[in-house]
């Protein structure tokens, strides 16, 4: 028999909440901020803001916690690429990561892989192509590596982009259950992809 504690059912109860009515974490939290406008409360404001797609809320919180000893802030900092990014506001993300591109943890980030891209929006491909390798491993970073493939097609480099197809395809093909499930969306996208360029 299980037991629950009232602490567990009522998270629960939140998760659920939130799923059927997202708006009501982001007033939740604009609410808490009011309440105490601490770093933590704007920074979990900013990510429930972009995790809507509410960008510009997002952009705006983030630069507002950007201050006194968290303005260099590498989490805040990275996240404010994001919503540059998907902003479409290309120049800004790049000048955002710019902050951070020296930090070891930048490397292999989102932020660092939405700046590739910003790169090649702003016609740098050579540079674009290096942020983009970076992602570049066997077995891992499909999602990556899928865009990496369609940058080098939209550079005329197809037989360098068919090659990255190919070998995610192989790769799958000896996946485990479990990473096959995981990825099975993907999967189906890079072969569907790979086949309409033969």
């Amino acid at each position: 028999m299980n037991v629950f504690q009232r602490r567990d059912i009522e998270k629960v109860q939140e998760s659920l909440v939130t799923v059927i009515n997202p708006s009501k974490k982001i007033k939740d939290l604009e609410k808490k901020l009011r309440f105490s406008e601490t770093f933590e409360n704007r920074v979990a404001l900013a990510d429930a803001y972009l995790n809507e797609g509410m960008n510009m809320g997002a952009i705006e919180n983030y630069k507002a916690s950007l201050k006194d000893v968290f303005a260099n802030d590498f989490y805040v900092i990275s996240k404010l690429v994001e919503a540059y990014y998907f902003s479409d506001d290309f120049d800004n993300a790049i000048q955002t990561a710019k902050r951070i591109e020296n930090d070891s943890r930048f490397r292999k980030s989102k932020s660092s892989f939405l700046y590739g891209m910003a790169l090649e929006k702003r016609n740098d491909p050579i540079s674009a192509e290096e942020y983009l390798r970076a992602f570049d491993a066997p077995y891992s970073n499909y999602r990556e590596r899928l865009e990496l493939a369609r940058f080098l097609i939209r550079q005329d480099r197809m037989a360098d982009g068919k090659l990255v197809y190919q070998e995610m395809i192989s790769e799958s093909e000896s996946m485990s259950k479990q990473s096959y499930r995981m990825n099975r969306e993907l999967v189906k996208k890079i072969k569907e992809e790979f086949a309409g360029l033969q």
